[in-house]
């Protein structure tokens, strides 16, 4: 697998453009219902972070014409932290956000008028990350490490959830707390035993950068779970123009499942479109851990962005026991069903 250096993406963030991918670009005051004389309607899409390898269907729905057939220009802007993304949904800075459920549910407790339409990465991406030749292959090998954590974010906030669900207690690991540039240095430094993460992200680009091989220790697989990324829209955009949120959420979920019939294509949809962009190698290997977390946790494979009541239930529950949110509260405090993909309701 060949190399990049990730560091330098960090250092640019801050100052990342607005990736403007079409002909024309709307803020979100200019968004209106799509036409039905074909006439197209600006709308812009803020991500949880700089493009990586999830962000392919967005890209690949782009050039294959499909937001454009539900009468959408789209424009994608980098984002920085679903924190940040969910408060410019709320606030209509943009049309839309895609943010980590986590952050989208703690914002709407505390005021942030926004509701997810639908979640696409339906099994956490969260993830203990471990060189393969470290030793660390289970749980039970975690004991007595040095694990470099974000204080806040989902994955450290519920890691003594994990901890517990494999048998191990807070006090068998050591945490150090580190941004999320400093957790990969460290890790590829030799300066801690591993990280905390989303797998399908970090993990290829800490392969890339050492040219080790990565072992995931997924929350998933001692049976802790809960949603991740999807497509937020605000109270007002919702209420004034359901028509539009309709289109998108349709056309994201066509643009995820042809990135899903065609992983290369969708990967080389994203060549020259950021310089911060990973290489093809990690971004094909993000897209691909990306394929794996679409499921959902109950009703298996799904149409892209079709939700059960079930997960999200469950997901509410993890978030309220991890101290994320501060009670369980019912479904439809966090997310909108009326736009699921296809009319589809589970």
């Amino acid at each position: 697998m060949s190399k990049k250096t990730f560091t330098t993406a960090f250092a640019a963030l801050a100052a990342a453009a607005a990736l403007t991918l079409t002909a024309c670009s709307g803020g979100a005051g200019e968004a209106g219902s799509p036409a039905a004389d074909g006439e197209m309607t600006d709308v812009t899409l803020m991500l949880n972070w700089y493009p990586y390898g999830e962000h392919a269907a967005f890209y690949y729905g782009l050039e294959q014409g499909i937001f454009e057939e539900h009468g959408i220009n789209l424009t994608i802007q980098a984002g920085q932290g679903s924190t940040k993304t969910t408060q410019a949904t709320g606030q209509g800075q943009v049309d839309f956000g895609w943010a980590d459920t986590p952050a989208v549910l703690s914002n709407i407790d505390k005021g942030v008028k926004v509701h997810s339409v639908g979640v696409f990465l339906q099994t956490t991406p969260s993830a203990v990350q471990v060189f393969s030749d470290s030793g660390i292959e289970s749980p039970e090998d975690l004991k007595g490490t040095t694990i470099a954590v974000s204080a806040g974010d989902a994955p450290t906030t519920t890691f003594p959830m994990y901890l517990e669900a494999a048998g191990l207690s807070e006090g068998d690991v050591e945490q150090q707390n580190l941004d999320a540039a400093g957790k990969m240095a460290a890790m590829i430094n030799g300066q801690v035993d591993g990280l905390i993460g989303f797998a399908h992200d970090q993990g290829p680009t800490v392969a890339a950068e050492s040219g080790k091989d990565v072992t995931y220790l997924r929350y998933s697989d001692v049976g802790l779970n809960f949603f991740s990324n999807g497509l937020i829209a605000s109270d007002s955009m919702i209420a004034d123009n359901p028509e539009l949120v309709s289109a998108m959420t349709a056309a994201t979920s066509e643009s995820f499942q042809a990135a899903i019939d065609d992983p290369d294509g969708a990967v080389a949809s994203m060549d020259g479109k950021d310089p911060q962009m990973p290489d093809a190698e990690v971004l094909a290997e993000q897209w691909q851990g990306t394929i794996d977390l679409l499921q959902s946790p109950t009703d298996g494979e799904v149409t892209p962005g079709v939700n059960s009541n079930t997960d999200w239930e469950n997901t509410i529950d993890v978030l309220a026991e991890a101290g994320l949110i501060e009670e369980a509260k019912p479904v439809d405090t966090y997310f909108d069903a009326s736009f699921a993909p296809g009319g589809e309701t589970e």
